[in-house]
């Protein structure tokens, strides 16, 4: 059974009323619905909903069953979640203002149905919804949005489309419609289902996503890229993937769309909480035993998505090192890749909705998390453990040199030839001894000869001491050839290409010169990376250990990275070029004087913003008329690095207490921006508080709004009862003031509309009835019902009858005087007593 949260705030009533006015009965889901209510107030939401639609509609109760075709209504002061198709409500953590409870809704629907989950979010001020909208998002549900143009307050609807998270954008009245259309397309997974396309049917899709984005989906199992791609199909109403195939070619923006789709993963913290508990009491203190606090422990999360698996690792490897009494002693890095920007850029940021609550325990949150209004943040402690990168296992080189690998859930998107290429190379990655960590569905297959089970229940996996080295073909399918993977497209210049210069002796010359005689240099573009190299600088740069970095400063070799550095920011504020002289830089051959030239280029059209770096080396200062021995050139050379040495060591002292000052600004400043960020959070709050009771206040008015409608025309039906039988009523308040009258009663008391409010005293009557208000004041006191026959002054007869006022709450409010003409009767009376007297 599909569920669908449906959160709204300020005019989200009429949003609703027109959503389930449009909704059949017999769809097979349920709906919950979450509103902006206020926590004083006992809410009208369910009675005014039932009005608009034949499916039951219920206020949500503790532990009430969920069932199809019902309506469940979220009651005041209360957030609503969902647990195994129940309804759990808690009193809200957050002060009044800052309540989120369509995100809390959302997120819950999130983590019970995962890709079969449905999140609508109608008319509303502020930004509630966004954030659950991101979590139905990132498990592959539906995310449906109000047009803004439709809606009361677009507020909301905006939100959550500036976040990316409109699959479905249309007015109120349509949305039921849309989402059944993408329910029948996309059944759930037990339902019957269509054959799925074959992989030669989605090659045009493929390539063309592998042309915009360089990643092959090739290798991905056929039911996921299927399920998929039907979703999106869904959602634009395709049926056919030729069709399909031809949007895709014509919107380069559906074809990062679906590319994120394909990259969905579902994580949380702590998952499969055996396996971590195993890890931490177990495994990982295997893996400490007598390791040298120096050496350090690597781990790399594959497949990180938005961070969960990789802050979890990091907190389970800190419970284990202080089990083990290693505490800060052992230096933890963890690499957590992923080959989806926007889940690296969620990662990174470390904030999580407060539905984790419903797997991380209170000490793990009380100590690793920061909790927000809305939000937890992850500590810096553990957020400074793991590096968050951008990486592609199937084309990137791996992270080498690891005690233990994570990768979960990633194998079981890939069939069986890609995983046999992705394992090995994990292998190749692991240290003696590494722990491999697998999802609960995935498994090493045939591959014993490189792990070994930890535990026969578990998937963590021991490295076997497998000698690769012995075995060529070891990693030739895991790490394919660079000739075998996609190239980068050729970058297409509005400039023509230069001309070949004529092949003479002048050219010849001029090319030998540059090549051999001229001084090493590289020039560098605005982010210091190097894009040209002139003659040889291996004695000035080196390649940085690990990924391939250009980066200047990451190449300098010792004794020429400070000074390179200070110098380049010296250069971009001055025309003329920078000069270092004998900077000592350490080489492989030993210490060697090196004088530094830096140009930046601002004239030059090619080479604008770009700079330029020349290394000479220094030249050695002689005597000319008197030959020094070797010893004694030695000692010279050996003075001179010395007194550069002095040098760059005063430098370093300058630049120490430069840092000082501005480590001292920078506190001032942080001090200053502190006290305004306070100020702004308290203003922030005030906002919010405001905003929240305004949204509270629009709901409550248009409820009331909905109740002012119904009783005018409820007072409407009774004017027209009341004027359409032949009875005059006078209705009279606790004073005998004239309350209300009908038509008839104008009559025989000559009533206008100005005289509501009149004592009955001032009026003018037909009646021969002078006893009239002494007998209204006597009812009134006593509750007792007086009845008489009067006569008027035209000879007609009524029946009188005063009776008390009762409100609905019981409490006497006046009286009620009923007038009935009986002048037929009375005649027929006096007509039968005169012909029984003859």
């Amino acid at each position: 059974m599909r569920l669908v949260g449906i959160g709204a705030s300020a005019g989200g009533l009429a949003s609703l009323e027109a959503f389930f006015r449009n909704t059949p009965c017999d769809t097979g889901m349920a709906f919950l619905v979450v509103q902006h209510l206020d926590p004083t107030q006992k809410a009208l939401l369910p009675e005014l909903l039932q009005r608009h639609t034949e499916m039951p509609v219920r206020e949500a109760q503790q532990n009430m069953p969920i069932h199809a075709d019902s309506v469940y209504v979220i009651p005041p002061n209360r957030e609503l979640r969902v647990l195994d198709e129940t309804l759990k409500l808690q009193q809200p953590a957050q002060p009044r203002g800052q309540r989120l409870p369509v995100n809390v809704l959302f997120s819950s629907l999130a983590s019970a149905q995962n890709e079969l989950a449905i999140a609508v979010v109608l008319s509303g001020m502020g930004s509630d919804g966004t954030l659950g909208l991101q979590a139905i998002k990132a498990v592959g549900g539906l995310s449906v949005v109000e047009s803004p143009a439709s809606a009361q307050f677009d507020a909301m609807p905006k939100s959550a489309i500036a976040a990316g998270c409109d699959d479905i954008v249309a007015p109120a009245d349509e949305l039921p419609r849309r989402i059944l259309e993408f329910v029948r397309r996309v059944p759930e997974p037990d339902q019957g289902r269509q054959p799925d396309a074959s992989m030669a049917d989605l090659d045009p899709l493929l390539k063309l996503l592998r042309q915009q984005t360089r990643h092959d989906f090739s290798l991905y199992k056929p039911t996921t890229l299927n399920r998929r791609i039907e979703r999106r199909m869904a959602i634009h109403g395709l049926s056919d993937l030729t069709e399909y195939t031809r949007f895709l070619e014509n919107s380069s923006q559906e074809v990062e769309l679906l590319f994120r789709e394909l990259l969905i993963g579902v994580t949380e913290f702590f998952r499969d909480s055996a396996t971590w508990d195993y890890l931490i009491d177990t495994a990982l203190p295997e893996l400490l035993a007598g390791r040298p606090p120096d050496e350090g422990l690597r781990a790399w999360v594959v497949g990180s998505s938005t961070g969960e698996e990789a802050y979890s690792l990091a907190m389970a490897i800190t419970e284990a090192l202080e089990q083990t009494g290693h505490g800060d002693e052992i230096h933890l890095q963890i690499f957590a890749s992923d080959i989806s920007p926007e889940a690296i850029n969620i990662a990174r940021r470390g904030r999580y909705p407060l539905s984790i609550e419903d797997t991380v325990s209170e000490t793990r949150l009380a100590r690793f998390f920061v909790r927000h209004d809305d939000h937890y943040q992850i500590q810096p402690a553990i957020r400074d453990k793991v590096m968050f990168a951008r990486h592609d296992v199937i084309l990137d080189p791996p992270f080498t040199r690891l005690d233990l690998i994570a990768c979960r859930n990633l194998l079981i998107y890939f069939d069986v030839t890609l995983q046999r290429r992705i394992l090995p190379l994990f292998h190749y990655s692991l240290r003696e001894n590494g722990i491999l960590m697998l999802g609960n569905s995935e498994s090493i297959g045939r591959l014993n000869h490189l792990f070994k089970p930890l535990d026969p229940k578990l998937r963590l996996y021991r490295r076997n001491g497998y000698d690769s080295a012995r075995h060529p073909d070891f990693l030739l399918e895991s790490y394919p050839p660079m000739s075998t993977l996609p190239k980068e497209p050729p970058v297409q210049s509005d400039q023509a290409s230069p001309q070949k210069a004529p092949n003479n002796l002048q050219s010849a010359a001029d090319d030998v010169l540059l090549q051999v005689y001229s001084p090493a240099a590289v020039v560098l573009n605005a982010d210091a990376d190097i894009v040209y190299i002139s003659g040889r600088t291996g004695k000035y740069l080196e390649p940085a250990a690990g990924k391939a970095n250009w980066n200047i400063h990451a190449m300098a070799r010792e004794g020429l990275r400070e000074s390179l550095y200070t110098a380049l920011k010296q250069a971009a504020d001055q025309s003329e070029p920078v000069e270092l002289t004998g900077v000592p830089v350490k080489t492989e051959a030993g210490t060697q004087a090196v004088d530094v030239t830096i140009q930046a280029f601002r004239d030059t059209e090619a080479l604008k913003g770009m700079t330029m770096v020349v290394f000479r080396d220094a030249p050695a200062h002689v005597t000319p008329r008197r030959r020094k021995s070797a010893s004694a050139k030695d000692s010279d050379y050996t003075a001179e690095i010395e007194r550069y040495q002095q040098e760059v060591e005063s430098l370093r002292q300058q630049a120490k207490r430069t840092r000082e000052e501005l480590q001292a600004s920078n506190e001032e400043l942080q001090s200053t921006n502190e006290e305004l960020q306070s100020a702004n959070e308290e203003l922030t709050t005030s906002k919010e508080e405001m905003q929240s009771m305004n949204e509270e206040l629009q709901t409550i008015n248009t409820e009331l709004q909905t109740k002012l409608d119904d009783l005018a025309l409820a007072q409407s039906d009774m004017q027209n009862v009341l004027n359409s039988i032949e009875i005059a009523v006078l209705f009279l308040d606790q004073e005998l003031n004239v309350r209300r009258y009908t038509d008839r009663a104008s009559s025989l008391f000559s009533l206008r509309e100005s005289d509501v409010g009149r004592p009955l005293s001032d009026l003018n009557t037909s009646l021969r009835y002078p006893e009239l208000q002494e007998d209204a004041r006597q009812t009134l006191s006593t509750l007792a019902v007086t009845e008489k026959q009067i006569t008027t002054d035209d000879d007609r007869w009524f029946s009188v009858r005063i009776i008390p006022y009762r409100r609905l709450d019981n409490v006497i409010d006046g009286v009620v005087i009923t007038l009935v003409d009986i002048t037929d009767t009375k005649k027929l009376e006096s007509s039968l007593r005169e012909e029984s007297q003859l």
